[in-house]
């Protein structure tokens, strides 16, 4: 993905920041802290303006909620749409783009009158076209950044998104309380205008070679190691499927581009189902609105946590174990939540929700790294945007079957015991993915360096 044999002596601004020693990877993962930190939690702040504006205009619960169903329906369309444009448009300008998109959404739904108003506004120009401040939008280029430690900057770049919920879903919520759900939308477009527009558009890039550096931060590929050595701890695993030059349609026609995408698509429909009807359901068998809300916060806080820690993991062991590790966090909270039913135990509930954001978010870190080790090349973007709306899908669908399955039975029994059974499809779908078939993490590539030595 970086054109190392293009790196070229730059002039002006990215000169300047080549020259800095704490820019390079780390500060783009600073970057993508603090802007999913804002953009993905400003985003989802539809869930806290949804009552408020009920409650203002008295439609119906579904003509409302539509405004989130076109948005999300349109970001899945964009998703390709963006990964082609990454392959000529850099980064910033993107993401600019979109935090000026998603700004203006929510100062034009404060004149919103009818509900096509927020389908346009809260809906296409807030939900949708902010895909590009999401997971989807950033792991289209921060991988690049990347080899050996890709696993880790993905964990904590995608971590922000934890810290930002426990930072301003509060003041969101405080806003719409006091001042009402217009001064929060104006509150939410000046973050994005004042701090996200102006760090994207200033400070990001695509890829190290754009500031001539190269990836992990290293000052130039190591020439002083043997050729025995350069062999052992080459990542390199299929050396015919690295040197392809991928694009879609050739991506397409192998199986393990349909693996990638149904273990993603399989995960993110358990990750919506639950994080959607989790919380009625605690207060449905016992628990206290304080409880469950509690619960989600801290669901949240465990994810930041573990999406550090098992993005970290990763870059040692592997993609495919620790996503198993994540989906069975997953898996096991169903279970603990069908146990809860009989059970209805306070410890039980915190040990579902520490299992889900402590193990189950560290699938983010996955999502974001994974296809970037199987695809990376000139047509990655477009590759991965394929994938990203494929598992928007699932993101989209399991909300709704969940509550299908509850209409057609009058409880979650047969929706939960769905959700273990992909969870345990999408642990299948990853291993028969293989990536570590094609190209080894950094932790694998040096336990076989260390087999082929001699002693």
């Amino acid at each position: 993905m970086t054109r190392t044999s293009e790196i070229l002596p730059r002039r002006g601004l990215n000169a300047k920041l080549a020259n800095l020693p704490f820019f390079y990877g780390w500060a783009v993962v600073a970057i993508v802290f603090i802007t999913m930190g804002i953009g993905v939690n400003v985003r989802t702040s539809f869930s806290l303006l949804f009552p408020a504006i009920l409650k203002e205009f008295g439609w119906d619960r579904a003509t409302t909620a539509a405004a989130f169903s076109i948005g999300f329906s349109v970001a899945a369309i964009l998703s390709p749409i963006i990964g082609k444009l990454l392959e000529t448009v850099a980064p910033r300008y993107l993401l600019s783009i979109s935090a000026v998109t998603v700004s203006a959404g929510f100062i034009l739904s404060t004149w919103a009158t009818e509900p096509w108003h927020f389908y346009v506004t809260l809906g296409i120009l807030m939900v949708g076209t902010g895909i590009v401040l999401t997971y989807v939008g950033h792991s289209m280029f921060l991988p690049n950044w990347f080899h050996r430690r890709r696993g880790m900057a993905v964990g904590i770049a995608f971590s922000g998104v934890g810290i930002g919920s426990m930072v301003l879903m509060p003041l969101i919520q405080d806003t719409i309380t006091e001042d009402g759900w217009r001064q929060a939308c104006w509150l939410m477009a000046g973050l994005l205008l004042v701090i996200v527009l102006p760090l994207n558009f200033f400070l990001q890039r695509k890829e190290p070679a754009d500031i001539g550096l190269y990836p992990d931060g290293d000052a130039a590929p190591d020439r002083d190691q043997t050729s025995a050595q350069k062999s052992a701890a080459d990542p390199v695993v299929d050396v015919d499927w690295v040197n392809t030059d991928w694009t879609l349609k050739k991506a397409m026609k192998t199986a393990t581009f349909w693996w990638i995408s149904l273990a993603c698509s399989t995960a993110l429909y358990v990750w919506y189902a639950v994080q959607v009807h989790q919380t009625k359901y605690l207060t449905e068998i016992g628990f206290s609105d304080i409880a469950a809300a509690s619960a989600l916060g801290l669901v949240g806080f465990a994810g930041v946590l573990g999406q550090i820690y098992l993005g970290g993991l990763s870059d040692r062991i592997g993609r495919e174990w620790v996503w198993t590790v994540a989906s069975l966090g997953f898996a096991v909270s169903c279970i603990l939540l069908l146990m809860m039913e009989d059970i209805p135990s306070v410890a039980m509930m915190y040990a579902m929700v520490i299992l889900q954001g402590g193990l189950g978010y560290g699938l983010a870190t996955v999502f974001g790294s994974m296809p970037a080790d199987v695809f990376q090349g000139r047509g990655y973007g477009l590759i991965f945007g394929t994938i990203g709306t494929i598992a928007l899908i699932g993101g989209a669908v399991g909300p709704w079957v969940t509550g299908l399955l509850y209409d057609i039975t009058g409880n979650y029994h047969i929706a939960f015991y769905s959700l273990i059974g992909l969870s345990s499809l999408s642990i299948l779908s990853v291993w028969l993915a293989a990536p570590r078939k094609r190209r080894l993490v950094a932790g694998q590539a040096r336990k076989r360096a260390a087999r082929m030595l001699p002693p």
